[in-house]
């Protein structure tokens, strides 16, 4: 009698335990808020662009009132993280001071974290200069976002191992003004993902974190329209040059209103390409991206929950 309640009480253990092991999940840890566990579905990123110039929606929104109240409106719209950037990236843009870009993105941040609807969102800014990010999380960001992967400012790895924030690590050649001519690859997916896994080793060594660490293959940034599209179909092959923990790391794809998705639609406004962008992200989500950056968020976060929902039936 006795041996069979033993049997029963471990089997009601191993039971428990099994239920807690399946129950855990990846997440990275965000300050002062919840820890992001990002593989429960797609999250997504909207953009708030604080710059004159960016290729699809600068000089939209004018002063700090307007970026408060469109973050509202993505947040709304679903967006899950707002990302804040004062620094245009777009072909050919030409590089702000330190000082201005602070100006920009300093007070913008301050006010999104003291706004009541938004106390429970992450807040990342988007920036290549360290100081810029330092002042950034001094302000209240929760994660830096850096398209040059730490490689337009040596200090940028150190900084975001002393901020102890998430850091996005992009793929990227050369700067704004030089990308467009380097693109030249023999194996897209190969060698974008030996690129990131030279740069997340060059992080790690600066005390990042392998868990804090969002890989970005970085569509549109010295890659052409063969790169970016081979890109989007090709994430496991990028992720499988990635070594140890990183292979496990979350993802993030950027392909909104971009100019291939112009190219290939005909459309030569950036807002028209919405609908194409939507398919995009539809199309990165099913190959394995976590996170998707976007300007028209409710289009984007309806995209992305059909893949979810295809990528949840593939695992049933």
């Amino acid at each position: 009698m006795a041996l069979a309640e033993d049997l029963q009480r471990g089997s009601r253990m191993c039971a428990s335990y099994g239920k807690s092991v399946m129950d855990l999940q990846p997440f990275i840890p965000l300050r002062n808020l919840p820890n992001w566990s990002w593989q429960q579905r797609t999250w997504i990123m909207g953009i708030l662009n604080i710059t004159p110039d960016s290729f699809s929606d600068g000089g939209q929104l004018q002063g700090v009132k307007d970026a408060v109240s469109h973050a509202c409106h993505m947040v709304q719209q679903g967006a899950d993280i707002i990302d804040v950037g004062g620094q245009s990236t777009r072909p050919g843009a030409t590089r702000l001071t330190t000082e201005d870009e602070v100006q920009r993105v300093v007070p913008v941040i301050r006010a999104l974290t003291e706004t009541e609807e938004l106390q429970s969102i992450p807040i990342s800014v988007d920036t290549f200069d360290a100081e810029v990010a330092a002042q950034a999380v001094a302000a209240g960001a929760h994660m830096v976002n850096d398209v040059s992967g730490g490689t337009m400012d040596p200090h940028m790895h150190a900084q975001v191992a002393q901020l102890n924030v998430p850091y996005v690590l992009m793929h990227m050649r050369g700067d704004p003004k030089t990308m467009q001519r380097m693109t030249d690859y023999t194996d897209t997916c190969l060698e974008v993902g030996q690129e990131l896994q030279a740069q997340a080793e060059a992080a790690m060594h600066a005390g990042i974190e392998p868990w804090r660490i969002i890989l970005d293959p970085g569509i549109g940034f010295a890659k052409n329209m063969r790169g970016n599209l081979e890109i989007m179909g090709g994430l496991q092959c990028i992720r499988s040059q990635m070594q140890g923990s990183l292979q496990g790391m979350p993802m993030l794809l950027g392909p909104s209103r971009k100019g291939f998705l112009g190219n290939l639609t005909g459309h030569a406004v950036a807002a028209d390409r919405d609908y194409a962008t939507a398919a995009a992200a539809a199309l990165c989500v099913a190959n394995g991206a976590n996170i998707i950056r976007a300007h028209n968020v409710r289009a984007v976060s309806d995209a992305a929950k059909l893949a979810d929902a295809v990528n949840d039936s593939r695992r049933r």
